[in-house]
């Protein structure tokens, strides 16, 4: 599959991907696992999250549950995953756990 990117000044790609409108979603995180109600469109491959307090994290279907030996994701950072495509199947949920703080996780798909 072809991609077009954009290019800087000097005609080198920029790896930028733009944002799907109307697929923002919000969890918010505590002592109890949350994940995304709306699962990620089939042809999403990478999302973008950002939590406001640090939390651990899981990717799966839509039975996914973070527990404390999952990723740690730490706070106020915003970070690109990919979800899937081609070859590999594809996330359609992620799953959050609050470290301490409870907070918000704020993610976006992208195209």
């Amino acid at each position: 599959m072809t991609i077009f990117l954009p290019q800087d000044v000097d005609g080198n790609p920029v790896p930028a991907i733009r944002l799907k409108p109307g697929k923002a979603h919000v969890v918010n995180s505590s002592a109890s696992a949350a994940r995304n109600a709306t699962g990620f469109d089939e042809g999403t491959r990478v999302i973008s999250v950002f939590a406001t307090e640090p939390v651990y994290l899981a990717f799966g279907d839509d039975s996914v549950t973070a527990t404390s030996s999952d990723h740690y994701f730490p706070a106020n950072i915003y970070y690109d995953f990919a979800i899937g495509g081609d070859k590999v199947g594809q996330y359609t949920h992620l799953s959050a756990l609050a470290v301490s703080t409870g907070g918000v996780i704020y993610i976006s798909e992208k195209e």
